[in-house]
């Protein structure tokens, strides 16, 4: 099924822009516009954007050469016979630019934007079970998929760029779709492709260290979830984690006219929960917000995601629903592709596929099986190639929790796996005696397989939902879910532990 799309707004920059100077031209009307020199047609506005290796200026006369009419750029250019727009901040511009000519589709929807470190899809996809399930349309943009509320596509961004970005929102309009919960990842809110949106919630699940490859520190990267802050509709609800200091921090930050929603187990909160009984088929807790109450069932696992249930309930919470409906919904979403994600299979152990990727989310998923696992947990994990290095021995560190740890390769890219697997066998301290490396990924999640016993939980983490495996410039079909199943249709219980 074909998206539902909305005719495009002819925009006057003079207009949406005051604080722009132009040359060439007094002012410039737009109804299409690209940041790609080769996707310009005739009558379009090609968007000079900086790069982290090309600057779009350098692109200005072949952008020209297809018919691109203005330019909007950073700074005024020699030699260019087009109007040019002349902007402070490109990126941000550029992205306003198509939330105007979409005609501002976040104004006309319940939007909740959730932004973090872990969290993000699974909450996500929390808010959206809650809404449908009291029959509201709902759209989703996140790492797994992007939907209107009528047609679904697999995801190829975390939060789509700006042009796609609003071509969605405004899909979800024409498609009468009421509501939507998006992503929004740290490089996106930096890069400011969610310019000129507005939302009516926003949810910061935790701030632990990620992409420290991009931002360089914590306080670069705090900064990018932050920016969060400045998208809210006035009167809109800021979502905040209290037992996240990080998160929680930011309530200094929240606009005038914004309110404040502190969401926690363990510390003070506006919406609180207390956990009644946990097993790997679910967890049963009671939330609390101000004086009502109400148990609620999950069947995912971990305290971690009853976080993500009670950030999903206070955005429900914020557009009127009760407790009760909250709780309907929360108990529909059984699953969430590559989260805690329980393979099926004829073995006396536990399976689960996980994305994560980062120390924090390894350790909350080991937490979250190990108060439910008889036997031994073993976990299967490697480290992203061309990412943030610094966080790889952490990531062995973390893993350290499990009584047996196999290394393999993630998505190695340009790097060496091995390279990659000894920088992450560096993190163990010497004490940890239950390592086993294996570069090639398929082969150790089948020795991890063999390895296993009656009541063991075995935790396949990094990749998740993830298809293929990035080697080198190749997107090797891969899958986690898929290579388990294969191996566990053959499994046979071992008479004693592999070595």
């Amino acid at each position: 099924m074909q998206r539902t799309r909305s005719p495009a707004a002819t925009v006057s920059l003079r207009r949406l822009f005051p604080q722009a100077s132009f040359v060439g031209c007094a002012d410039v009307a737009v109804s299409r516009a690209v940041a790609s020199s080769q996707e310009c047609t005739p009558g379009c506005l090609f968007a000079a954007l900086p790069g982290t290796v090309h600057d779009g200026r350098t692109h200005v006369a072949d952008a020209i050469s297809r018919g691109a009419a203005a330019v909007l750029t950073p700074t005024p250019l020699a030699n260019v016979r087009v109007p040019q727009c002349v902007v402070a901040d490109v990126r941000a511009a550029y992205s306003e630019l198509c939330q105007a000519i979409s005609g501002f589709p976040s104004r006309r929807l319940g939007l909740v934007g959730v932004t973090g470190t872990n969290g993000k899809t699974t909450t996500t996809w929390l808010v959206r079970s809650i809404l449908e399930a009291q029959k509201f349309g709902t759209g989703l943009l996140g790492t797994i998929e992007y939907s209107d509320g009528q047609t679904a596509e697999p995801a190829e961004l975390t939060t789509p760029d700006s042009r796609a970005l609003a071509d969605w929102l405004a899909a979800m309009v024409a498609a009468r779709t009421r509501y939507a919960a998006i992503e929004l990842s740290s490089h996106a809110l930096d890069q400011q492709r969610a310019s000129g949106v507005q939302l009516d919630v926003a949810i910061v699940t935790n701030i632990t260290r990620d992409h420290f490859d991009y931002h360089g520190d914590l306080e670069a990267y705090r900064a990018a979830k932050s920016r969060i802050l400045s998208m809210l509709k006035r009167g809109g609800l800021i979502v905040l984690n209290a037992d996240d200091p990080e998160s929680a921090g930011l309530a200094e930050q929240v606009p005038p006219g914004g309110q404040v929603c502190l969401i926690g187990l363990q510390n003070d909160a506006h919406v609180s929960a207390r956990i009644l009984d946990e097993s790997l088929i679910g967890t049963r807790f009671s939330v609390t917000h101000g004086s009502e109450q109400c148990e609620f069932f999950t069947p995912l696992i971990g305290r971690h995601n009853v976080l993500n249930c009670l950030a999903a309930v206070a955005a429900a919470r914020h557009f009127g629903l009760s407790l009760e409906a909250a709780a309907d919904g929360v108990a529909t979403l059984t699953t969430v592709p590559g989260r805690l994600e329980r393979v099926i299979g004829r073995q006396p152990f536990h399976v689960f596929v996980d994305y994560a990727h980062t120390d924090d989310a390894l350790r909350n998923v080991i937490a979250a099986v190990r108060p439910m696992t008889r036997g031994r947990v073993i976990t299967v994990f490697g480290a992203g190639g061309n990412r943030d290095a610094s966080k790889r021995p952490l990531m062995a560190r973390a893993a350290a929790a499990s009584d047996l740890c196999v290394v393999t390769t993630d998505n190695p890219r340009h790097e060496s796996p091995e390279a990659i697997i000894e920088q992450v066998c560096a993190g163990f301290d010497g004490t940890m005696t239950g390592v086993h490396v294996e570069a090639d990924r398929e082969t150790a999640i089948a020795w991890a397989i063999r390895s296993a016993q009656p009541g063991d939980t075995l935790l396949i983490c990094g990749k998740g939902h993830e298809r293929v495996q990035v080697v080198g410039d190749e997107r090797i079909p891969f899958d986690d879910v898929a290579a388990c199943s294969q191996h566990l249709f053959h499994y046979r219980v071992p008479r004693r532990a592999a070595s």
